[in-house]
């Protein structure tokens, strides 16, 4: 017979295990270890280089199998893999994603211009009559030109200069065409591709990596989602304004505290009304993630975001994440600076709630351009009040603040022991590189200063 305190030991929610976090090295080794399979596999399948236009043609080899290896890397690195989202952080891979982008590209321009030059001169031709032979002869080719140019036209629509002058979801939907594009090439590849016409092993293993990765992409991109829809049934619960342009959308759901989400953490958030039901959006949560409630809070920018304050109660909600590793978990020293730029608040003041500190250990910086683009007075007042946490307001121009308020000098006045910190940086680009050139030049260490950015 079971006692009561066994009966409601029973009843109480069992602690959920602490999520698994990768780490930058757990990404990277395997990737180099990649790049090294791949010069492996065209040695192998090379016994000898003669001439030029066979050393040309080799060239080409190489190049076009590290594109083929880069665009499984992209694809794993924006698959969502909840280890890799919370341990390396969903910015640092959008950084690696875009970097490593640019270097696909190059080698699918590579590969192309140099298998051509190649083959023209093994044939003594030139290189357009080449082209043309290649296009109408080679099995795949012209699909593979199809993709070449769905490559670099994605590249050029995510440079950073076109980038800024799209809306984000003109941007996302044409990102789409590189899974067309990466079938096209993979098509390609086993076609007329030296290294897997004849050799079963490579053919098995490099399908093998494609499907593997196009399964986790499958799993956590689309999968997962549906299945948290499901399990947790989330509604708006109400919209709330914060500041001219500023609205606070609170969302309810049941079994949350399974999302294991953190202060400083976002989810892609999919509302499901006319206007916004194709589109999902980074936002943070601006308050503690509860076990039936969750807060994000939102400056209109562009239209998504505009149409939230036009959000009704009821409106069904998906939400995919939590991502982010831009946690407590990052923390290495006891004394914490939290910085914050414009509405880079949201993440800001979730961890200003949260974050474990003994009363004068935590410092909030809040840096505005005036007092109406502030928000959360009140709950930031009051946290500073029930934690001990100093709380600064640096609002107004460069012109009306004498300088910049970000400098050094500013920052090492209000903390002289600035150097003993850790910091939480979140802002607009322009503001979060600033504070890190001041922070850095006030010596604080690069490893002291986390950031996030809202740029993926």
């Amino acid at each position: 017979m079971t006692t009561l305190d066994e009966r409601a030991a029973a009843r109480r929610p069992r602690p959920h295990r602490q999520p698994v976090r990768a780490r930058p090295e757990h990404v990277l080794t395997p990737i180099a270890l990649g790049v090294i399979a791949v010069l492996a596999l065209w040695w192998h399948d090379t016994p000898a280089v003669t001439g030029f236009g066979d050393w040309l043609t080799n060239a080409g080899r190489i190049t076009g199998l590290l594109a083929g290896f880069a665009a499984v890397v992209l694809v794993a690195l924006m698959a969502r893999i909840p280890a890799l989202e919370r341990g390396v952080g969903t910015d640092r891979l959008a950084r690696w994603h875009a970097m490593g982008g640019r270097y696909m590209v190059g080698l699918v321009v590579a590969h192309a211009l140099l298998i051509i030059w190649g083959y023209a001169v093994t044939a003594h031709t030139d290189v357009v009559h080449q082209t043309g032979t290649l296009l109408v002869s080679y099995p795949d080719v012209l699909m593979a030109t199809v993709a070449a140019f769905l490559f670099v036209g994605v590249g050029v629509v995510s440079a950073r200069a076109a980038r800024r002058r799209m809306r984000y979801e003109t941007w996302y939907y044409l990102h789409l065409y590189t899974y067309l594009a990466i079938a096209l090439a993979f098509a390609h590849q086993f076609a007329t591709g030296a290294d897997f016409m004849t050799d079963l092993a490579a053919r098995v293993l490099w399908a093998g990596l494609y499907i593997v990765v196009g399964a986790l992409l499958v799993w956590y991109r689309f999968v997962m989602p549906l299945r948290a829809a499901f399990r947790y049934r989330m509604r708006v619960e109400g919209v709330y304004r914060e500041a001219p342009g500023v609205v606070s959308v609170w969302v309810r759901g049941r079994h949350l505290d399974e999302l294991r989400a953190e202060a400083g953490q976002f989810f892609r958030w999919r509302f499901l009304t006319r206007d916004l039901w194709s589109a999902s959006n980074p936002y943070s949560l601006s308050a503690p993630p509860r076990s039936d409630m969750l807060r994000i809070t939102v400056k209109t920018f562009g239209e998504h975001s505009g149409a939230l304050s036009r959000l009704r109660p009821g409106t069904r909600v998906f939400a995919e994440g939590p991502y982010g590793a831009f946690t407590a978990g990052r923390r290495r020293r006891r004394k914490v600076l939290l910085l914050a730029g414009g509405v880079g608040i949201t993440p800001i003041r979730a961890l200003f709630e949260t974050l474990p500190a003994e009363p004068g250990d935590l410092t909030l910086v809040y840096r505005a351009t005036d007092w109406s683009d502030v928000v959360f007075q009140e709950e930031l007042r009051r946290v500073a009040e029930i934690r001990g946490a100093a709380l600064h307001y640096l609002v107004g121009s460069r012109r009306d603040l004498g300088g910049d308020p970000l400098s050094p000098a500013v920052l090492t006045r209000i903390l002289p022991d600035l150097t003993a910190h850790d910091v939480y940086l979140c802002g607009p680009d322009g503001m979060v590189n600033a504070a890190k050139a001041s922070l850095r030049q006030a010596g604080v260490p690069r490893r002291h200063i986390h950031h996030e950015s809202f740029e993926f």
